[in-house]
């Protein structure tokens, strides 16, 4: 929650210590009875209980001596239900009607054994109920079109003077400091004022503000009575608690007040929201007035209907402003630019930062660096006050506008300092911003100087001010209040920030990362360039070698050596065909071998002679292998070749059958013929370099006679072992 640097728990006076809800007298616009629940038999009674029965002996007595036979069964008929309210009408020996309202005696030893019977005047009016509630609903309707808090209140004031008909009607708001102050008055003409005027917190002691909150409705018909004590105490009995009574006599000391004010005549009816007291309807009447029990309901309803309504509104603008200021917010966070540091970053949004909270200033403190914007303190200052805001507990903006009271040595800043509003982002290097409202000198007007109301001594009694004339004062170290969206809002840019301060060292760490992976992406592709001059190379290279080879062949035209040449001529164009596959293919780790073989065979049936490109039949499976292991099934393949066209046919073309076939895990090369056969692996070159070239495979190779021909097989892994 926002810390309450504001309030600050006022001293107690004789008023918070007086026992007003146990006065033990009554008012005498009627009388009180106290009943035992279990007979129904009076124990107490308090006013004018003789001359308006006509019973001068009622201790003791059922309730039915005093009030009669329809008032007793009622009241029989509720405290067997536990029921509490009103009873009935009851005509008194004066002949005037009188209203009958039963509730329990609170917060006594004895309160499940009692109940409090009062008898008061009523209106002498035959009113038929639907007037009332008639009233009651253009009331309600008047408030349900009101827009603003403001216009509901004057409304209000309105309402309620039309409903009593007291001559001044003052809708009165209690502020945080429990001070108050009339915002909204109805009036009749001739009748002083007090709108806008303000009250001490004293007023209204703590003890007055629990009964409001408890009893709703508090009338006083003249305040010039004189109180009815509660008779036949016992020695040593605990009063009895009056909180709840309509009859409960009021504090001298009020009525002292009252008079001081020229009010004869007073009500008060509650406004709560949210189980808070959240104001006070102060009627006020020149004369004597009653304000009878069916106009109290109707009070109290009406006053329920306008705290209602007062939330309405209130939450209402509350959600506009808050509203606004979220989209605020996002278009702040919105155009934060991100190629700076933070503390840079915010700097660059500083008016829209202040127009979020309403600020004079601004201030941005991180690492000791402190940046200034509008009306500020100096910079040493502000150093000293973040310092100071961070250090307060809570997870809620530190707020205050009356900053000296809580930070003294503000007091020196206090012209571009009254008012602070700070919140301290939580991330590895803490920003602090704070927004701070300047002195506002405020002339207040209070009814009356409210210093005025002293006492002499410890024991002596409080006097109320005696003069009730406007009286000006000007306050000064204070700013304008912060709202409550403000400071939500500050607390939201807090933890938005924070998010954003999070995403955007997220965001630096992948422009690092991306630089790398550029860095490295260059050196790739400048080794990528290098390896494709090098692959150039080689395969010029080998192209090269073949072509010598081919012309060395043809000079030792018919001789051993021109076969030798040949051979060894074959094999690099093996070793060629792989590495051409490798330097112009997409896939660098792998060789597809169908096409591998397929292709060599074209280029060794173009050294062999035209005739054997049409005698080689070949059935081959799409088997993938590394590249390295490529070249050796390539050599193989070669020499295989070879020997077939050198011991099967004489160097004679003949059918020549090449299979790939895959096995699942291992592949299966076969070479078949259907010539003379008998060529099985020999201690030739050819025969040691094949049996060589299997044994890097790590793969078996068998000889099969067909008679005629032979079957060549070569089986092993596609993948190696690892």
């Amino acid at each position: 929650m926002t810390e309450a640097l504001d309030n600050v728990e006022p001293d107690l006076t004789e008023c918070d210590r007086e026992p007003i809800h146990i006065p033990q007298s009554i008012q005498p616009h009627g009388f009180l009875l106290v009943l035992d629940l279990q007979s129904l038999t009076i124990r107490q009674g308090a006013g004018a209980i003789e001359d308006l029965s006509g019973r001068t002996v009622w201790i003791d007595r059922p309730i039915a001596d005093v009030l009669g036979d329809v008032a007793d069964r009622r009241i029989r008929s509720m405290a067997a239900l536990q029921e509490t309210g009103f009873v009935c009408r009851w005509r008194a020996t004066n002949r005037l009607e009188y209203d009958v309202v039963v509730h329990r005696a609170p917060n006594t030893a004895a309160a499940d054994d009692l109940m409090i019977v009062e008898v008061e005047q009523s209106s002498q009016q035959a009113r038929l109920g639907i007037d009332l509630v008639a009233n009651l609903d253009t009331a309600g309707a008047s408030l349900e079109r009101a827009v603003t808090v403001q216009s509901v209140c004057e409304r209000a004031a309105e309402a309620f003077r039309k409903l009593t008909g007291f001559d001044r009607v003052m809708i009165y708001r209690f502020h945080d400091d429990e001070a108050g102050q009339v915002i909204a008055e109805a009036r009749a003409d001739g009748t002083g004022s007090f709108l806008n005027h303000h009250f001490p917190a004293a007023d209204i002691p703590k003890q007055a503000r629990a009964l409001y909150l408890r009893n709703p409705v508090r009338v006083i018909p003249d305040s010039r009575y004189t109180p009815q004590p509660l008779r036949l105490v016992a020695a040593g009995e605990a009063p009895l608690d009056m909180s709840d009574s309509g009859l409960r006599s009021v504090s001298p000391i009020h009525l002292q007040y009252l008079q001081n004010m020229d009010v004869r005549a007073s009500a008060s009816v509650s406004i709560i929201v949210d189980d808070a007291l959240w104001g006070l309807i102060a009627c006020h009447n020149a004369s004597p007035k009653l304000l009878p029990y069916e106009l109290r309901v109707g009070c109290t309803t009406l006053a329920r209907n306008l705290a209602r309504q007062l939330k309405a509104k209130g939450d209402a603008e509350l959600y506009r402003e808050r509203t606004r200021l979220r989209r605020m917010e996002d278009e702040l966070i919105g155009r934060l630019p991100t190629d700076r540091p933070l503390r840079e970053a915010l700097a660059t949004r500083a008016d829209p930062l202040m127009q979020l909270t309403g600020a004079d200033g601004l201030a941005i403190v991180s690492d000791g660096n402190v940046q200034i914007f509008g009306h500020t303190p100096p910079k040493d200052a502000v150093g000293a006050i973040a310092a100071w805001a961070a250090e307060r507990p809570g997870l809620r903006p530190v707020s205050s506008h009356n900053l000296s009271a809580v930070l003294p040595q503000a007091k020196a800043w206090a012209t571009h300092a009254s008012g602070l509003l700070a919140v301290t982002l939580p991330i590895d290097q803490p920003v602090s911003i704070l927004w701070f409202r300047s002195e506002v000198i405020e002339t207040v007007r209070w009814a009356g100087n409210p210093s005025t109301a002293d006492k002499t001594g410890p024991n002596a009694v409080l006097t109320p001010r005696a003069s009730f004339e406007s009286w000006s004062e000007s306050v000064s170290g204070r700013a304008h209040r912060w709202s409550p969206a403000a400071i939500e809002s500050a607390g939201r840019l807090r933890d938005a920030l924070a998010d954003y301060a999070a995403i955007d060292q997220l965001r630096r760490l992948n422009r690092s990362l991306q630089d790398r992976l550029s860095e490295r992406d260059l050196r790739l592709e400048q080794q990528q360039y290098l390896i494709r001059e090098v692959n150039h190379r080689v395969q010029n290279s080998l192209t090269l070698v073949s072509s010598f080879l081919g012309l060395q062949a043809r000079e030792q035209t018919g001789s051993a050596a021109a076969t030798a040449l040949n051979e060894a001529r074959r094999r690099v164009r093996a070793v060629s065909a792989v590495h051409s596959r490798l330097y112009l293919g997409d896939q660098v780790a792998s060789i597809d071998m169908a096409r591998y073989i397929g292709d060599l065979i074209v280029d060794l049936s173009s050294s062999m002679g035209p005739d054997w490109t049409a005698v080689i039949e070949t059935d081959l499976d799409p088997v993938c292998v590394d590249a390295g292991r490529a070249v050796t099934i390539g050599l193989i393949l070669t020499e295989l070749i070879i020997n077939a066209q050198k011991y099967a046919y004489n160097g004679k073309p003949g059918p020549l059958r090449i299979i790939m076939e895959d096995q699942g895990a291992n592949f299966r090369l076969s070479v078949e013929d259907e010539g003379a056969g008998g060529h099985l692996a020999g201690k030739g070159f050819g025969s040691m370099m094949i049996q060589s070239l299997v044994g890097q495979l790590e793969g078996t190779i068998d000889y099969l006679d067909r008679a005629p021909g032979l079957a060549v097989n070569v089986k092993a892994r596609i993948y190696p072992l690892i």
